[in-house]
């Protein structure tokens, strides 16, 4: 009887252990994949978040509204006309080389004060006038030079020289000067040459220190650059502005520039040739918007009934224009997008300026603006998240008196990726 129950026992108990052993296997199947899901989702977790993808939109010139103003610029000779802090405003042919005739003595003058510097109240050294010079006086005069008279012996100041050649325009001072400082004329007129390239008139050449030879020649542009040097020096300054002056034998002689004091002028020098035509190098000041401008401007070679007063007439009509058209413009307006922010789980943003930039200046005007990331969004990449209102780039504008910086801020966030997405990423 023994036997047979244990003989009826065995195969029951081997079929226990057998659904045992399966169930041990899928206990640890599941374990398994238990373990692997942990992982996957551990992994998937902490996998480093892309950064934001971050691209400038703004690029390249900012035009104030409107048209350029089109100044009358004359249609001969040369023009050149720039707003001191704004850049050249108007040319014509602003490269073209032509007789300088008188202007050529402001040249002359610097290259005397790079040797005998002179402050303001200063009269300088006496200079005696040789009898070179006063004797060529009478056959100048008889020619209708510009000249003042001068006697063999008489001495003046450095100062009276320097008001008598820049006044009056006096021929024979410049030669006077041009003997004293140098030795020689034409020991002067290489240093004239040299000074002249110094200053970069790279299309300015002299033959002589009063502007007589029409072998003195520059440019419209040259000029201009020239004219900011002298209004640069206080001295030259104040004598280019005096429209009269007093000298010990010639008494009372006056300016050629007949526009001085009118419509804001206040200067620089005047000249004319016969056959060079009318050349006037000016200044000219206002107060426009509560800050001074200052307008330089050249017109050479100009022909008319009277070539000196076609020049003068030139230069009074470009400067009443030039201030005239000058306003307050914007260039950048706040709210400007600069740059667009997108990531791969679907949070955007843009970046916009804070503020906007105007300036003085003038329809159509055109200036250069570049933005860039800030150095956190190197590469055009951004680490989410990102607040509303955060700086992550700035827009640099080019003005002519110089650079403006506006920060460029987020307008909304970007918010980091949900847990699905960072776990269905890739799959």
């Amino acid at each position: 009887m023994s036997r047979r129950g244990s003989h009826l026992q065995g195969p029951r108990a081997s079929s226990s252990r057998g659904f045992g052993f399966y169930l041990r296997v899928i206990a640890l199947l599941v374990a398994l994949v238990v373990v692997l899901a942990a992982i996957f989702v551990g992994v998937q977790l902490n996998r480093g978040v892309p950064k934001a993808s971050a691209s400038v939109v703004l690029h390249g010139k900012l035009t104030a509204a409107g048209s350029r103003p089109s100044l009358p610029v004359p249609s001969q000779g040369t023009t050149d006309v720039a707003v001191e802090g704004l850049g050249t405003l108007a040319t014509h042919d602003p490269g073209k080389e032509v007789p300088l005739a008188s202007i050529t003595k402001l040249v002359t003058a610097l290259v005397v004060l790079a040797h005998h510097p002179l402050g303001i109240g200063e009269q300088g050294p006496q200079i005696t006038v040789p009898a070179s010079i006063a004797s060529a006086y009478p056959a100048e005069a008889a020619a209708h030079d510009s000249v003042i008279k001068l006697t063999a012996g008489e001495h003046l100041s450095e100062l009276q020289c320097l008001e008598a050649m820049l006044v009056p325009s006096a021929d024979n001072v410049a030669d006077l000067l041009a003997i004293w400082t140098a030795g020689s004329q034409s020991a002067f007129v290489s240093e004239m040459n040299a000074e002249a390239a110094a200053l970069g008139l790279h299309h300015t050449h002299f033959a002589d220190p009063a502007g007589l030879s029409y072998a003195s020649v520059g440019s419209a542009a040259d000029m201009v650059r020239l004219g900011r040097v002298v209004m640069s020096k206080p001295l030259l300054e104040q004598i280019v502005a005096m429209p009269q002056v007093d000298l010990p034998l010639a008494g009372l002689v006056y300016n050629y520039d007949y526009d001085l004091g009118r419509d804001g002028i206040v200067g620089i020098k005047t000249g004319s040739t016969v056959d060079g035509g009318g050349d006037f190098l000016w200044a000219a000041r206002r107060k426009l918007h509560g800050r001074e401008v200052t307008v330089i401007g050249a017109v050479l070679a100009q022909f008319g009934k009277n070539e000196l007063q076609t020049a003068l007439d030139a230069a009074k009509s470009l400067s009443v224009a030039a201030f005239s058209d000058l306003h307050q413009v914007s260039l950048l307006q706040p709210g400007r997008t600069v740059v667009r922010i997108s990531t791969p789980w679907g949070s955007s943003t843009r970046a916009v300026t804070t503020r906007g930039v105007s300036t003085l200046g003038y329809s159509g005007e055109q200036v250069t603006a570049v933005a860039r990331l800030d150095g956190a969004a190197g590469g055009g990449r951004l680490a989410a998240p990102l607040r509303s209102g955060e700086q992550v780039a700035s827009v640099e504008v080019e003005l002519p008196s110089g650079a403006v910086t506006v920060p460029a801020t987020t307008v909304g966030p970007v918010v980091r990726p949900s847990i699905s997405w960072r776990l269905e990423r890739n799959l």
